[in-house]
Formats: structure tokens, sequence, C-alpha cells
């Protein structure tokens, strides 16, 4: 069970398109978002939908695969690790990034296929 110290799994449409960039090393980067859905009735009767968006990060080959395959609004299935950094911006303040690495993607819909 070591390897489930630090795993997420999380299934929703994504926000946006992936956008790719290389590193000044040459390793592929790609940053998308993913959004996912939680609802429950609340104390009045009427259900309510909760939206919560997760900043992805995937490198490599995951991130060619997400280039490749993946767009607005498609539903994925992704297995990753939780990442926290911080940076300071342009006006000095300091800033905390929760991150999600994706290490696996399944794409969800009509025709389930697995693309890493």
């Amino acid at each position: 069970m070591s390897n489930l110290k630090n795993s997420v799994r999380l299934m929703g449409h994504l926000g946006q398109n992936p956008e790719l960039r290389t590193t000044p090393t040459g390793k592929k980067v790609a940053n998308f978002s993913l959004a996912t859905n939680e609802s429950y009735t609340d104390v009045n009767g009427e259900k309510v939908t909760e939206t919560m968006w997760h900043n992805l990060i995937a490198w490599g080959r995951q991130a060619d695969l997400a280039e490749k395959y993946l767009e607005k609004g498609k539903e994925i299935c992704i297995e990753g690790k939780i990442s926290n950094r911080n940076y300071v911006d342009k006006n000095g303040i300091k800033k905390y990034v929760t991150e999600i690495i994706v290490s696996d993607i399944l794409m969800l819909g009509a025709k389930e296929k697995r693309v890493a």
C-alpha cells in the first residue's frame, strides 16, 4: 500500500484544450484543467450540483498524448499525485498552487479508450 500515500483519481470534463510547451531542457509539459461535479440534496429538498476545478500537469509521453487526443469538454479519468508549490508573483505576493501530476489518462465517452 505504500504507493497509495499520494495517489488521486479524478473523473470529469476538460475545461480547456491542453496547453503544450517545451522546457529549456527539451521536456514536453501539458497544462489543462478538469471539472468534477458533486450533487446533493439541500435542506429544502432541491438538488444542488457543485463543480470543483483541478489543475493538471502532464509530462513527457503523457503530454504528447494529451496534445493528440484531449480537447475541451471531453470526459476523462486521470490518475496521478498531488503536488503543492508556491511562487512570488510580479507584485511580490506569495501565491500557492495545488496541481495534479498526471501519470495515467483514460478517455471516456461512447468508446472508452485508454491512451496511456
